[in-house]
């Protein structure tokens, strides 16, 4: 466990977490994609498609550009289909009127010709991501000022396939029929491209989180805890780790992980912990409701490893281990993400966690590899 200042870890981790860290010397898993399972163009493009992303839109998952890519065009990047907007070309499918506003060239003819800067991949890729990644952020945006609960990765994809004013204009950001000037066959067709994306995202993640990814160890130290009565109420206990509210599910499990580890800040597994906080760029997070705290292990910024790594598996193992008992609603670790309905994948726990279109999860904080989250019930 490296020592961390608590009033400093608290205020870095709410800057790290949408923007990222730079300059360490070790790497989270690559992109998250098994290069196994995907179509060899996307396999070649994988370099690309992280240095884009990376570069310019570190809260998209490449992932989410693989799957997306093979929603739309089977990774073919010369695909071209007909419409009323004058057809649709290469990898993303955009049609010219798009592909011009993302910076590409005009169509010599339709569909275009071979030699099309739009049916080129890498030229392609360079342009489309930046464009899909504007109507991400777009849709962070409004996603959190109208309070909206679907996830900014599912708007997205909204607004590539039915235009940005279904998400603007339904009540969820996904349209039902009669909502945002959508009939049933374009409820549906959202509906199935939606699907069809998250399908090919649950297919071609990576069966573990990479090379010389850690396991989680079999065994939870620290004792059992006596499991929470009650009561359940808002946010009126004071939180210790900086100031704001906890409720009182999350405040006994606070003191339930001291009980097991040690203070919650200085001590011999945890260098600081965070808990109330206010996140305007996350309108499902947990923290402004006092329902969720972030536990260090070591030092924000910095990918876990040595000791601070073992110390961080055991608190998230503890807390998964006794979840019920702790009405542990959720935990984030090492880029993974578990809940009691999570199926976990062999070699580790959860699923691979990513972002919600809104941290970059290839870095530390963004994506919990320095810090385990745990998100409480009530």
């Amino acid at each position: 466990m490296t020592l961390w200042t608590a009033g400093a870890a608290v205020l870095a981790l709410l800057a790290l977490l949408v923007v990222g860290a730079a300059g360490d010397e070790a790497s989270p898993p690559a992109a998250g994609v098994d290069p196994s399972k995907v179509p060899q163009l996307a396999k070649a493009m994988l370099p690309l498609i992280t240095e884009v992303a990376t570069q310019q839109c570190p809260e998209l998952p490449p992932l989410w550009v693989v799957a997306e890519v093979q929603a739309e065009s089977g990774w073919n990047p010369r695909a071209f289909s007909g419409d009323r907007n004058g057809g649709s070309a290469g990898l993303y499918q955009m049609n010219q009127a798009n592909w011009l506003a993302a910076g590409g060239a005009p169509w010599a003819s339709t569909p275009p010709p071979a030699d099309a800067d739009v049916l080129q991949p890498e030229a392609h890729l360079r342009r489309a991501i930046p464009w899909v990644c504007a109507n991400l952020r777009a849709a962070i945006e409004h996603l959190a000022a109208a309070g909206k609960p679907t996830s900014p990765l599912d708007a997205m994809l909204v607004c590539h396939v039915a235009g940005c004013g279904r998400v603007t204009g339904s009540a969820t950001g996904i349209p039902r029929e009669g909502e945002a000037g959508c009939n049933a066959r374009c409820a549906q067709l959202i509906a199935r491209y939606l699907d069809a994306v998250h399908g090919y995202v649950e297919t071609y993640t990576a069966p573990v989180g990479g090379p010389g990814s850690p396991k989680a160890p079999q065994t939870p130290a620290g004792p059992v805890p006596v499991a929470f009565t009650g009561p359940i109420t808002g946010c009126t206990v004071d939180d210790p780790t900086g100031g704001g509210c906890l409720t009182a599910t999350a405040a006994y499990g606070l003191r339930a992980m001291v009980a097991a580890f040690g203070p919650w800040r200085n001590g011999p597994k945890i260098s600081t912990t965070g808990c109330w906080a206010q996140r305007p760029s996350s309108q499902r997070s947990d923290h402004p409701s006092g329902r969720a705290c972030d536990v260090v292990p070591g030092a924000l910024g910095r990918f876990a490893a040595g000791e601070d790594l073992a110390d961080g598996w055991q608190i998230a193992n503890w807390f998964r281990t006794y979840a019920a008992q702790l009405h542990v609603k959720y935990l984030i670790w090492q880029g993974r993400y578990w809940d009691r309905s999570t199926k976990d994948v062999p070699g580790t726990w959860g699923k691979r966690y990513t972002g919600g279109g809104i941290y970059n999860v290839n870095d530390p904080t963004g994506g919990h590899f320095d810090h385990v989250h745990v998100s409480f019930a009530d």
